[in-house]
């Protein structure tokens, strides 16, 4: 199992390198937008969708996305939309949360589907828009999501005693999510200094955000920006729950589906570029 995700990892990192390191922005918008067209046909799946009506929904990522692509959205998209993209999830979220995973099924199956999508359309489109920002600045915002996720695992492990949702995901805790976030203050700090001192393709997400409102806006949106990220893991898990499954499908041999490996990235990404666009920070 080891040596598996060990393969499957070393092969996404290179394929993604690739497409990074391109001339042109088209290789990595293409690559992620089939990630995120196989992550809508798992979406399908785990939500009561027949083989062909997943296949179609994973083509609809894919259409959306290119129909954005060609309107030139992912440099431009309009103002308002990642503003509503953040209410949705905080609101969203939020709702799907306290109610349960006993509630999820009885939601009509056809508006399951188009929050997923939505879900899935929009993270792809802030993906690609934070590419054309620049190479650190969206390694920054992924990597906001990656160290939430492993310094809440590590503290959870440590000192975690106040389970979070128990009924969605029994391993999370509290003291998880507080790790979670003090790691992501440490990256933001570290990377701040790192921006300082190297020479890369423009700022970082975070000193954009603290040149923008100083240290207390800097804290308050990382704060939310960690909080998002525990929420789309928790509605991806609280979806997984309902349906009865470990993970979202089998694409990616030891590590479980796309859609595992992105759940915390659909709110983040979106998020953060609100902050960037309605900050005046792109």
């Amino acid at each position: 199992m080891l040596r598996q995700r060990l393969v499957t990892a070393l092969a996404l990192v290179a394929l993604l390198l690739v497409s990074l390191l391109a001339d042109s922005l088209w290789p990595f918008a293409l690559l992620t937008l089939v990630l995120m067209a196989a992550a809508g046909w798992e979406w399908g799946r785990l939500n009561q969708a027949g083989a062909r009506t997943a296949s179609a929904m994973g083509a609809a990522v894919a259409l959306g996305g290119a129909a954005a692509w060609g309107a030139g959205w992912n440099l431009q998209p309009p103002g308002w939309l990642w503003a509503a993209a953040l209410a949705l999830w905080l609101v969203g979220g939020g709702v799907a949360l306290r109610s349960g995973p006993a509630a999820w099924p009885q939601l009509p199956r056809s508006g399951r589907w188009a929050l997923g999508l939505l879900a899935l359309w929009l993270a792809w489109l802030a993906l690609a828009q934070a590419r054309s920002v620049g190479i650190n600045f969206m390694l920054s915002v992924m990597c906001l999501v990656w160290m939430a996720d492993v310094a809440a695992y590590f503290g959870g492990r440590a000192f975690g005693r106040r389970k979070l949702a128990p009924s969605i995901s029994p391993g999370k805790s509290w003291e998880g999510v507080w790790s979670g976030l003090a790691g992501v203050l440490l990256l933001a700090a570290f990377w701040i200094w790192l921006d300082g001192h190297i020479n890369a393709d423009g700022l970082s997400f975070y000193s954009r955000l603290f040149q923008q409102w100083g240290a207390a806006g800097l804290v308050l949106a990382l704060a939310l920006l960690a909080g998002l990220s525990v929420t789309g893991d928790l509605v991806e898990s609280l979806v997984k729950r309902a349906a009865g499954a470990k993970d979202s499908s089998r694409l990616l041999p030891g590590h479980g589906g796309v859609l595992d490996r992105v759940d915390a990235l659909l709110p983040v990404l979106p998020a953060a570029m609100a902050f960037t666009v309605l900050g005046g920070m792109a």
